[in-house]
Protein backbone atom coordinates (compact mmCIF):
# COMPACT_ATOMS: atom_id res chain seq x y z
CA UNK A 1 0.00 0.00 0.00
CA UNK A 2 2.57 2.45 0.52
CA UNK A 3 4.30 1.19 -2.69
CA UNK A 4 0.89 2.16 -4.27
CA UNK A 5 0.33 5.58 -2.74
CA UNK A 6 3.93 6.10 -4.10
CA UNK A 7 3.55 5.37 -6.88
CA UNK A 8 0.24 7.41 -7.12
CA UNK A 9 2.14 10.04 -5.81
CA UNK A 10 4.75 9.86 -8.65
CA UNK A 11 1.68 9.46 -10.96
CA UNK A 12 0.43 12.91 -9.85
CA UNK A 13 3.44 14.41 -9.95
CA UNK A 14 4.07 13.41 -13.70
CA UNK A 15 0.64 14.90 -14.59
CA UNK A 16 1.53 18.00 -12.86
CA UNK A 17 4.42 18.14 -14.92
CA UNK A 18 2.78 17.51 -17.98
CA UNK A 19 0.29 20.17 -16.84
CA UNK A 20 3.31 22.55 -16.67
CA UNK A 21 4.56 21.52 -19.77
CA UNK A 22 1.44 21.78 -21.37
CA UNK A 23 1.25 24.96 -19.69
CA UNK A 24 4.47 26.22 -21.51
CA UNK A 25 3.43 24.93 -24.97
CA UNK A 26 0.73 27.42 -24.54
CA UNK A 27 2.09 30.12 -23.32
CA UNK A 28 5.04 30.06 -26.21
CA UNK A 29 2.25 29.89 -28.43
CA UNK A 30 0.89 32.73 -27.16
CA UNK A 31 4.10 34.77 -26.96
CA UNK A 32 4.60 33.50 -30.80
CA UNK A 33 1.35 35.08 -31.88
CA UNK A 34 2.16 38.44 -29.95
CA UNK A 35 5.73 38.48 -31.93
CA UNK A 36 3.82 37.77 -34.99
CA UNK A 37 1.22 40.25 -34.58
CA UNK A 38 3.87 42.83 -33.60
CA UNK A 39 5.91 42.02 -36.45
CA UNK A 40 2.80 42.53 -38.78
CA UNK A 41 2.04 45.64 -37.28
CA UNK A 42 5.56 47.25 -38.20
CA UNK A 43 5.22 45.48 -41.57
CA UNK A 44 2.43 47.49 -41.72
CA UNK A 45 3.66 50.85 -40.78
CA UNK A 46 6.81 50.40 -42.60
CA UNK A 47 4.59 49.97 -45.78
CA UNK A 48 2.82 52.44 -44.97
CA UNK A 49 5.63 55.01 -44.55
CA UNK A 50 7.01 54.02 -47.46
CA UNK A 51 3.84 54.56 -49.15
CA UNK A 52 3.98 58.05 -47.51
CA UNK A 53 7.52 58.66 -48.65
CA UNK A 54 6.15 57.54 -52.55
CA UNK A 55 3.32 59.76 -52.71
CA UNK A 56 5.72 62.83 -51.43
CA UNK A 57 8.28 62.10 -54.07
CA UNK A 58 6.17 61.83 -56.73
CA UNK A 59 4.11 65.34 -55.41
CA UNK A 60 7.47 66.83 -55.40
CA UNK A 61 8.05 65.14 -59.15
CA UNK A 62 4.55 66.58 -60.36
CA UNK A 63 5.29 70.48 -58.69
CA UNK A 64 8.73 70.34 -60.30
CA UNK A 65 6.91 69.61 -63.49
CA UNK A 66 4.60 72.17 -63.14
CA UNK A 67 7.43 74.61 -62.29
CA UNK A 68 9.32 73.67 -65.07
CA UNK A 69 6.15 74.06 -67.56
CA UNK A 70 5.37 77.09 -65.48
CA UNK A 71 9.01 78.48 -66.35
CA UNK A 72 8.93 76.56 -70.32
CA UNK A 73 5.86 78.86 -70.55
CA UNK A 74 6.73 82.16 -69.52
CA UNK A 75 9.74 81.98 -71.67
CA UNK A 76 7.63 80.93 -74.36
CA UNK A 77 5.60 83.72 -73.63
CA UNK A 78 8.41 85.99 -73.69
CA UNK A 79 9.93 84.87 -76.54
CA UNK A 80 6.78 85.29 -78.21
CA UNK A 81 6.40 89.26 -77.20
CA UNK A 82 10.16 89.96 -78.16
CA UNK A 83 9.01 88.37 -81.28
CA UNK A 84 5.95 90.67 -81.38
CA UNK A 85 8.22 93.45 -80.27
CA UNK A 86 10.52 93.06 -83.33
CA UNK A 87 8.28 92.56 -85.43
CA UNK A 88 6.10 95.59 -84.55
CA UNK A 89 9.85 97.78 -84.40
CA UNK A 90 10.55 96.66 -88.14
CA UNK A 91 6.88 97.24 -89.09
CA UNK A 92 7.45 101.13 -87.55
CA UNK A 93 10.69 101.26 -89.36
CA UNK A 94 9.05 100.06 -92.80
CA UNK A 95 6.47 102.35 -92.54
CA UNK A 96 8.68 105.38 -91.50
CA UNK A 97 11.51 104.45 -94.11
CA UNK A 98 7.94 104.19 -96.42
CA UNK A 99 7.17 107.52 -95.26
CA UNK A 100 10.48 109.21 -95.93
CA UNK A 101 10.63 107.88 -99.89
CA UNK A 102 7.57 109.21 -99.94
CA UNK A 103 7.93 112.68 -98.41
CA UNK A 104 11.30 113.19 -100.01
CA UNK A 105 9.78 111.88 -104.10
CA UNK A 106 6.40 114.59 -103.31
CA UNK A 107 9.22 116.94 -102.18
CA UNK A 108 11.21 116.48 -105.54
CA UNK A 109 7.67 116.81 -107.47
CA UNK A 110 6.47 119.78 -106.28
CA UNK A 111 10.28 121.05 -106.63
CA UNK A 112 10.28 119.83 -110.25
CA UNK A 113 6.32 121.41 -110.67
CA UNK A 114 7.77 125.11 -109.10
CA UNK A 115 10.60 124.98 -111.53
CA UNK A 116 8.89 124.00 -114.84
CA UNK A 117 6.45 126.66 -113.37
CA UNK A 118 8.45 129.06 -112.92
CA UNK A 119 10.38 128.41 -116.47
CA UNK A 120 7.03 128.75 -118.13
CA UNK A 121 6.07 131.85 -116.72
CA UNK A 122 9.74 133.51 -117.45
CA UNK A 123 8.98 132.15 -120.94
CA UNK A 124 5.34 133.80 -121.18
CA UNK A 125 6.38 137.07 -119.39
CA UNK A 126 5.34 139.12 -121.87
CA UNK A 127 2.08 137.35 -123.29
CA UNK A 128 0.73 137.44 -119.60
CA UNK A 129 1.50 141.45 -119.05
CA UNK A 130 -0.60 141.85 -122.30
CA UNK A 131 -3.66 139.34 -121.41
CA UNK A 132 -3.82 141.36 -117.55
CA UNK A 133 -3.57 144.79 -119.93
CA UNK A 134 -6.41 144.00 -122.22
CA UNK A 135 -8.57 142.34 -119.20
CA UNK A 136 -8.03 145.46 -117.20
CA UNK A 137 -8.95 147.75 -120.24
CA UNK A 138 -12.11 145.72 -121.18
CA UNK A 139 -12.73 145.85 -117.47
CA UNK A 140 -12.61 149.69 -117.37
CA UNK A 141 -14.56 150.54 -120.28
CA UNK A 142 -16.99 147.64 -118.92
CA UNK A 143 -17.93 149.44 -115.73
CA UNK A 144 -17.96 153.15 -117.32
CA UNK A 145 -20.51 152.14 -119.71
CA UNK A 146 -22.54 150.25 -116.91
CA UNK A 147 -22.39 153.58 -114.99
CA UNK A 148 -23.73 155.87 -117.70
CA UNK A 149 -26.53 153.32 -118.31
CA UNK A 150 -27.71 153.34 -115.20
CA UNK A 151 -27.35 156.74 -114.65
CA UNK A 152 -29.47 157.23 -117.54
CA UNK A 153 -32.11 155.04 -116.67
CA UNK A 154 -32.25 156.08 -112.63
CA UNK A 155 -32.43 159.77 -114.01
CA UNK A 156 -35.54 158.67 -116.64
CA UNK A 157 -37.09 157.01 -113.84
CA UNK A 158 -37.06 159.96 -110.77
CA UNK A 159 -38.08 162.44 -113.39
CA UNK A 160 -41.13 160.46 -114.67
CA UNK A 161 -41.59 159.90 -110.83
CA UNK A 162 -41.32 163.50 -109.87
CA UNK A 163 -43.59 164.39 -112.99
CA UNK A 164 -46.60 161.51 -111.50
CA UNK A 165 -48.39 163.00 -108.20
CA UNK A 166 -50.18 160.55 -107.90
CA UNK A 167 -47.35 157.82 -107.58
CA UNK A 168 -45.24 160.42 -104.95
CA UNK A 169 -48.43 160.20 -102.74
CA UNK A 170 -48.39 156.61 -102.99
CA UNK A 171 -45.34 156.00 -101.79
CA UNK A 172 -45.38 158.78 -99.11
CA UNK A 173 -48.34 157.06 -97.97
CA UNK A 174 -46.97 153.40 -98.26
CA UNK A 175 -43.50 154.79 -96.73
CA UNK A 176 -45.67 156.25 -93.46
CA UNK A 177 -47.52 153.21 -93.40
CA UNK A 178 -44.53 150.90 -93.07
CA UNK A 179 -43.08 153.07 -90.41
CA UNK A 180 -45.98 152.96 -88.56
CA UNK A 181 -46.47 149.02 -88.62
CA UNK A 182 -42.51 148.30 -87.39
CA UNK A 183 -43.23 150.70 -84.50
CA UNK A 184 -46.25 148.97 -83.74
CA UNK A 185 -44.73 145.56 -83.98
CA UNK A 186 -42.10 146.34 -81.75
CA UNK A 187 -44.26 147.84 -78.98
CA UNK A 188 -46.21 144.65 -79.29
CA UNK A 189 -43.24 142.53 -79.28
CA UNK A 190 -42.32 143.89 -76.13
CA UNK A 191 -45.22 144.42 -74.47
CA UNK A 192 -45.86 140.51 -75.31
CA UNK A 193 -42.08 139.20 -74.48
CA UNK A 194 -43.08 141.04 -70.36
CA UNK A 195 -46.01 139.34 -70.31
CA UNK A 196 -44.08 135.95 -71.40
CA UNK A 197 -41.87 136.75 -69.24
CA UNK A 198 -44.10 138.11 -65.94
CA UNK A 199 -45.98 134.35 -66.91
CA UNK A 200 -43.57 131.66 -67.64
CA UNK A 201 -40.06 133.39 -67.32
CA UNK A 202 -38.00 132.27 -64.33
CA UNK A 203 -37.34 135.86 -62.28
CA UNK A 204 -33.89 136.31 -61.34
CA UNK A 205 -33.86 135.72 -57.80
CA UNK A 206 -35.27 132.25 -58.01
CA UNK A 207 -32.06 130.02 -58.22
CA UNK A 208 -34.33 126.25 -58.37
CA UNK A 209 -37.96 126.12 -59.22
CA UNK A 210 -40.24 123.06 -60.43
CA UNK A 211 -42.66 124.99 -61.83
CA UNK A 212 -42.68 124.70 -65.76
CA UNK A 213 -40.31 127.35 -67.37
CA UNK A 214 -40.62 128.65 -71.36
CA UNK A 215 -36.57 128.67 -71.34
CA UNK A 216 -35.59 125.23 -70.02
CA UNK A 217 -38.87 123.51 -72.27
CA UNK A 218 -36.95 125.15 -75.46
CA UNK A 219 -33.37 124.08 -73.81
CA UNK A 220 -33.91 120.81 -72.22
CA UNK A 221 -37.51 119.43 -73.59
CA UNK A 222 -37.05 115.84 -72.91
CA UNK A 223 -35.90 116.91 -69.29
CA UNK A 224 -38.68 118.97 -68.87
CA UNK A 225 -40.94 116.40 -69.81
CA UNK A 226 -39.49 113.75 -67.46
CA UNK A 227 -39.49 116.30 -64.57
CA UNK A 228 -43.19 117.17 -65.09
CA UNK A 229 -43.96 113.39 -65.37
CA UNK A 230 -42.22 112.50 -62.37
CA UNK A 231 -43.38 115.37 -60.44
CA UNK A 232 -46.49 113.32 -58.76
CA UNK A 233 -47.54 113.95 -54.97
CA UNK A 234 -45.17 111.77 -52.04
CA UNK A 235 -45.27 111.62 -48.21
CA UNK A 236 -43.89 115.04 -47.08
CA UNK A 237 -41.68 112.89 -45.26
CA UNK A 238 -40.35 110.22 -47.40
CA UNK A 239 -36.28 110.64 -47.01
CA UNK A 240 -36.63 113.66 -43.97
CA UNK A 241 -35.18 111.76 -40.69
CA UNK A 242 -36.82 113.80 -38.09
CA UNK A 243 -37.13 113.38 -34.09
CA UNK A 244 -41.28 112.12 -33.34
CA UNK A 245 -42.09 115.27 -31.95
CA UNK A 246 -40.99 117.20 -34.90
CA UNK A 247 -42.22 114.63 -37.26
CA UNK A 248 -45.66 114.89 -35.95
CA UNK A 249 -45.71 118.77 -36.06
CA UNK A 250 -44.45 118.55 -39.85
CA UNK A 251 -46.71 116.11 -40.46
CA UNK A 252 -49.25 118.10 -39.63
CA UNK A 253 -48.22 121.01 -41.44
CA UNK A 254 -47.85 119.00 -44.83
CA UNK A 255 -51.54 117.93 -44.23
CA UNK A 256 -52.93 120.69 -43.49
CA UNK A 257 -51.35 122.37 -46.66
CA UNK A 258 -52.92 119.76 -49.04
CA UNK A 259 -56.25 120.35 -47.96
CA UNK A 260 -55.81 123.44 -47.64
CA UNK A 261 -55.19 123.58 -51.41
CA UNK A 262 -57.41 121.28 -52.78
CA UNK A 263 -59.90 123.42 -50.90
CA UNK A 264 -58.69 126.87 -52.63
CA UNK A 265 -57.88 128.31 -48.97
CA UNK A 266 -55.55 130.89 -47.52
CA UNK A 267 -51.87 129.71 -47.00
CA UNK A 268 -49.95 129.98 -43.90
CA UNK A 269 -46.20 130.86 -43.62
CA UNK A 270 -43.85 128.97 -41.88
CA UNK A 271 -40.42 130.03 -40.25
CA UNK A 272 -38.05 127.09 -39.69
CA UNK A 273 -34.85 127.84 -37.79
CA UNK A 274 -32.17 125.92 -36.88
CA UNK A 275 -28.35 125.13 -37.04
CA UNK A 276 -27.26 124.18 -40.78
CA UNK A 277 -27.73 120.62 -42.74
CA UNK A 278 -31.26 119.90 -40.11
CA UNK A 279 -33.34 119.05 -43.50
CA UNK A 280 -35.26 122.45 -43.53
CA UNK A 281 -34.16 122.81 -47.74
CA UNK A 282 -35.40 119.19 -48.38
CA UNK A 283 -38.09 119.41 -46.20
CA UNK A 284 -39.70 122.29 -48.02
CA UNK A 285 -39.07 120.25 -51.40
CA UNK A 286 -41.12 117.20 -50.04
CA UNK A 287 -44.05 119.79 -48.50
CA UNK A 288 -44.42 121.45 -52.34
CA UNK A 289 -44.35 117.80 -53.97
CA UNK A 290 -46.85 116.32 -51.30
CA UNK A 291 -49.20 119.43 -51.16
CA UNK A 292 -48.96 119.08 -54.95
CA UNK A 293 -47.72 122.62 -55.67
CA UNK A 294 -44.69 123.86 -57.21
CA UNK A 295 -41.56 125.23 -55.38
CA UNK A 296 -39.30 127.78 -55.83
CA UNK A 297 -36.23 128.39 -54.01
CA UNK A 298 -34.50 131.50 -53.30
CA UNK A 299 -31.52 133.00 -51.44
CA UNK A 300 -31.35 136.12 -48.86
CA UNK A 301 -27.86 136.42 -49.98
CA UNK A 302 -28.96 137.04 -53.58
CA UNK A 303 -30.56 140.02 -52.45
CA UNK A 304 -28.61 142.45 -51.47
CA UNK A 305 -26.02 143.03 -54.56
CA UNK A 306 -28.83 143.97 -56.88
CA UNK A 307 -28.89 146.96 -55.16
CA UNK A 308 -31.44 149.38 -56.88
CA UNK A 309 -33.14 146.55 -59.25
CA UNK A 310 -33.87 144.78 -55.89
CA UNK A 311 -37.62 146.01 -55.64
CA UNK A 312 -38.26 145.49 -59.14
CA UNK A 313 -36.87 141.74 -58.98
CA UNK A 314 -38.85 141.18 -55.42
CA UNK A 315 -42.28 142.36 -57.24
CA UNK A 316 -41.63 140.14 -60.74
CA UNK A 317 -40.98 137.14 -57.95
CA UNK A 318 -44.49 137.62 -56.18
CA UNK A 319 -46.18 138.29 -59.96
CA UNK A 320 -44.67 135.16 -61.30
CA UNK A 321 -45.95 133.40 -58.07
CA UNK A 322 -49.47 134.91 -58.01
CA UNK A 323 -49.95 133.26 -61.89
CA UNK A 324 -49.43 129.53 -60.42
CA UNK A 325 -52.29 127.44 -61.20
CA UNK A 326 -51.29 124.80 -58.66
CA UNK A 327 -50.25 127.46 -55.89
CA UNK A 328 -46.45 127.96 -55.58
CA UNK A 329 -43.79 127.30 -51.99
CA UNK A 330 -41.74 130.06 -52.03
CA UNK A 331 -38.76 128.90 -49.88
CA UNK A 332 -36.63 131.70 -48.89
CA UNK A 333 -33.15 130.35 -47.64
CA UNK A 334 -30.74 132.35 -45.24
CA UNK A 335 -33.58 134.63 -45.14
CA UNK A 336 -31.56 136.77 -42.29
CA UNK A 337 -29.76 138.37 -45.08
CA UNK A 338 -31.69 140.75 -46.48
CA UNK A 339 -34.67 140.21 -43.86
CA UNK A 340 -32.94 142.32 -41.01
CA UNK A 341 -34.69 144.83 -38.68
CA UNK A 342 -34.62 148.73 -40.31
CA UNK A 343 -33.70 150.58 -37.69
CA UNK A 344 -29.55 149.48 -37.58
CA UNK A 345 -27.87 151.37 -39.97
CA UNK A 346 -25.79 148.53 -41.22
CA UNK A 347 -28.79 148.37 -43.85
CA UNK A 348 -28.62 150.13 -47.11
CA UNK A 349 -31.17 152.47 -48.44
CA UNK A 350 -31.45 149.83 -51.43
CA UNK A 351 -31.99 147.10 -49.18
CA UNK A 352 -34.71 148.76 -46.77
CA UNK A 353 -36.44 149.39 -49.90
CA UNK A 354 -36.55 146.19 -51.25
CA UNK A 355 -37.76 144.97 -47.87
CA UNK A 356 -40.30 147.35 -47.47
CA UNK A 357 -41.33 145.70 -51.14
CA UNK A 358 -41.14 142.23 -49.48
CA UNK A 359 -43.75 143.60 -47.01
CA UNK A 360 -46.04 144.99 -48.75
CA UNK A 361 -46.45 141.86 -50.66
CA UNK A 362 -46.63 139.97 -47.81
CA UNK A 363 -48.90 141.69 -45.87
CA UNK A 364 -52.38 139.88 -46.55
CA UNK A 365 -52.32 136.00 -46.89
CA UNK A 366 -52.28 134.91 -50.31
CA UNK A 367 -54.54 131.38 -51.89
CA UNK A 368 -51.97 131.67 -54.67
CA UNK A 369 -48.72 131.08 -52.98
CA UNK A 370 -47.08 129.80 -49.40
CA UNK A 371 -44.02 131.51 -47.77
CA UNK A 372 -41.43 129.34 -45.89
CA UNK A 373 -38.55 131.35 -44.68
CA UNK A 374 -35.55 129.27 -43.24
CA UNK A 375 -32.98 131.00 -40.82
CA UNK A 376 -30.01 130.08 -38.57
CA UNK A 377 -30.37 133.71 -36.66
CA UNK A 378 -34.05 134.62 -36.51
CA UNK A 379 -33.87 136.95 -34.11
CA UNK A 380 -32.53 139.20 -36.26
CA UNK A 381 -35.82 139.74 -38.40
CA UNK A 382 -37.32 142.40 -38.45
CA UNK A 383 -40.30 142.92 -35.89
CA UNK A 384 -42.84 142.79 -39.31
CA UNK A 385 -41.33 139.48 -40.56
CA UNK A 386 -42.45 138.44 -37.31
CA UNK A 387 -45.83 139.05 -38.15
CA UNK A 388 -46.22 137.24 -41.35
CA UNK A 389 -44.86 133.97 -39.57
CA UNK A 390 -48.54 131.86 -38.68
CA UNK A 391 -46.10 128.62 -37.56
CA UNK A 392 -42.55 128.37 -36.05
CA UNK A 393 -40.77 125.05 -36.25
CA UNK A 394 -37.32 124.33 -35.07
CA UNK A 395 -35.21 122.13 -36.51
CA UNK A 396 -32.94 120.91 -33.75
CA UNK A 397 -29.61 118.81 -34.31
CA UNK A 398 -30.48 115.19 -34.69
CA UNK A 399 -30.82 112.65 -31.34
CA UNK A 400 -29.01 108.77 -31.04
CA UNK A 401 -32.24 107.37 -32.22
CA UNK A 402 -32.42 110.31 -35.60
CA UNK A 403 -28.84 109.50 -36.14
CA UNK A 404 -28.97 106.03 -36.58
CA UNK A 405 -31.74 106.14 -38.62
CA UNK A 406 -29.48 108.75 -40.73
CA UNK A 407 -26.83 106.48 -40.58
CA UNK A 408 -28.42 103.36 -41.86
CA UNK A 409 -30.71 105.36 -44.26
CA UNK A 410 -27.16 106.59 -46.03
CA UNK A 411 -25.30 104.01 -45.71
CA UNK A 412 -28.06 102.05 -47.41
CA UNK A 413 -27.75 105.10 -50.41
CA UNK A 414 -24.59 105.01 -50.93
CA UNK A 415 -23.07 101.32 -49.67
CA UNK A 416 -25.13 98.78 -49.95
CA UNK A 417 -27.24 99.71 -53.20
CA UNK A 418 -24.00 100.64 -55.42
CA UNK A 419 -22.32 97.06 -53.81
CA UNK A 420 -25.52 95.06 -54.67
CA UNK A 421 -26.84 96.38 -57.88
CA UNK A 422 -23.40 95.28 -59.29
CA UNK A 423 -23.26 98.20 -62.34
CA UNK A 424 -20.03 99.84 -60.45
CA UNK A 425 -16.71 99.32 -59.01
CA UNK A 426 -17.98 98.89 -55.59
CA UNK A 427 -17.84 95.89 -52.96
CA UNK A 428 -18.74 95.45 -49.51
CA UNK A 429 -16.29 93.00 -46.91
CA UNK A 430 -18.74 90.97 -44.63
CA UNK A 431 -18.91 92.23 -40.94
CA UNK A 432 -22.28 93.14 -39.09
CA UNK A 433 -23.77 96.19 -40.95
CA UNK A 434 -26.00 96.80 -38.13
CA UNK A 435 -24.11 96.62 -35.53
CA UNK A 436 -21.15 99.12 -37.30
CA UNK A 437 -24.29 101.89 -37.92
CA UNK A 438 -25.16 101.84 -34.35
CA UNK A 439 -21.63 102.52 -33.63
CA UNK A 440 -21.21 104.84 -35.66
CA UNK A 441 -24.63 106.59 -34.93
CA UNK A 442 -23.01 107.34 -31.19
CA UNK A 443 -19.69 108.58 -32.43
CA UNK A 444 -21.32 111.24 -34.38
CA UNK A 445 -22.69 113.14 -31.03
CA UNK A 446 -23.56 116.56 -32.45
CA UNK A 447 -23.50 116.16 -36.45
CA UNK A 448 -26.15 117.25 -38.80
CA UNK A 449 -27.82 115.21 -41.01
CA UNK A 450 -26.02 116.98 -44.19
CA UNK A 451 -22.82 115.68 -41.81
CA UNK A 452 -23.74 112.35 -42.11
CA UNK A 453 -24.84 112.60 -45.44
CA UNK A 454 -21.06 113.49 -46.49
CA UNK A 455 -20.20 110.50 -44.25
CA UNK A 456 -21.74 108.18 -46.46
CA UNK A 457 -20.42 109.44 -49.38
CA UNK A 458 -17.29 109.64 -47.79
CA UNK A 459 -17.36 105.59 -47.58
CA UNK A 460 -18.31 105.59 -51.23
CA UNK A 461 -15.24 107.50 -51.94
CA UNK A 462 -13.06 105.52 -50.07
CA UNK A 463 -14.17 101.97 -51.80
CA UNK A 464 -13.87 103.69 -55.38
CA UNK A 465 -10.46 104.92 -54.61
CA UNK A 466 -9.13 101.18 -53.58
CA UNK A 467 -7.33 99.02 -55.38
CA UNK A 468 -10.06 96.16 -55.76
CA UNK A 469 -12.91 97.64 -54.99
CA UNK A 470 -13.62 96.54 -52.02
CA UNK A 471 -14.66 99.01 -48.57
CA UNK A 472 -13.86 97.68 -45.55
CA UNK A 473 -14.87 98.08 -42.22
CA UNK A 474 -11.45 99.34 -41.01
CA UNK A 475 -12.06 102.24 -43.98
CA UNK A 476 -15.02 102.46 -42.30
CA UNK A 477 -13.84 103.48 -39.46
CA UNK A 478 -10.80 105.62 -40.81
CA UNK A 479 -13.68 107.66 -42.49
CA UNK A 480 -15.56 108.21 -39.34
CA UNK A 481 -12.63 109.26 -37.15
CA UNK A 482 -12.09 112.35 -39.66
CA UNK A 483 -15.54 113.24 -39.79
CA UNK A 484 -15.55 113.34 -36.03
CA UNK A 485 -12.35 115.30 -36.04
CA UNK A 486 -13.46 117.99 -39.04
CA UNK A 487 -16.59 118.12 -36.46
CA UNK A 488 -14.76 119.22 -33.35
CA UNK A 489 -12.86 121.35 -34.94
CA UNK A 490 -15.51 123.63 -36.68
CA UNK A 491 -17.05 123.70 -33.40
CA UNK A 492 -14.33 124.98 -32.06
CA UNK A 493 -13.77 127.77 -34.78
CA UNK A 494 -17.38 128.55 -34.13
CA UNK A 495 -17.14 128.64 -30.15
CA UNK A 496 -14.09 130.85 -30.71
CA UNK A 497 -16.00 133.03 -33.13
CA UNK A 498 -18.68 133.08 -30.40
CA UNK A 499 -16.20 134.07 -27.69
CA UNK A 500 -14.67 136.98 -29.70
CA UNK A 501 -18.09 138.80 -30.08
CA UNK A 502 -18.93 138.32 -26.69
CA UNK A 503 -15.91 140.29 -25.87
CA UNK A 504 -16.24 142.65 -28.37
CA UNK A 505 -20.02 143.22 -27.48
CA UNK A 506 -19.62 145.00 -23.99
CA UNK A 507 -22.71 146.97 -22.87
CA UNK A 508 -22.61 150.07 -20.97
CA UNK A 509 -25.53 151.57 -19.22
CA UNK A 510 -27.13 154.85 -18.78
CA UNK A 511 -29.93 157.36 -17.86
CA UNK A 512 -32.24 157.10 -20.80
CA UNK A 513 -30.53 154.32 -23.12
CA UNK A 514 -27.84 151.32 -23.56
CA UNK A 515 -25.35 151.78 -25.64
CA UNK A 516 -23.43 148.96 -27.26
CA UNK A 517 -19.60 148.98 -28.73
Amino acid sequence: MQEQTTQMEHQSKMKEYEAAVEQLKGDQIRIQAEERRKTLNEETKQHQARAQYQDKLARQRYEDQLRQQQALNEENLRKQEESVQKQEAMRKATIEHEMELRHKNELLRVEAESKARARVERENADIIREQIRLKAAEHRQTVLESIKTAGAVFGEGFRAFLSDWDKVTATVAGLTLLAVGVYSARNATAVAGRYIEARLGKPSLVRETSRFTVGEAVKHPIKVTAKRLKNKPQDALEGVVLSPTLEERVRDIAIATRNTRQNNGLYRNILMYGPPGTGKTLFAKKLAMHSGMDYAIMTGGDVAPMGRDGVTAMHKVFDWASTSRRGLLLFVDEADAFLRKRATEKISEDLRATLNAFLYRTGEQSNKFMLVLASNQPEQFDWAINDRIDEIVNFALPGPEERERLVRLYFDRYVLEPATGGRQRMKLAQFDYGKKCSEIAKRTKGMSGREISKLGVAWQAAAYSSEDGVLTEAMIDARVDDAVKQHLQKMDWLHGEEEAQAKACTVFPSDSSVFRI
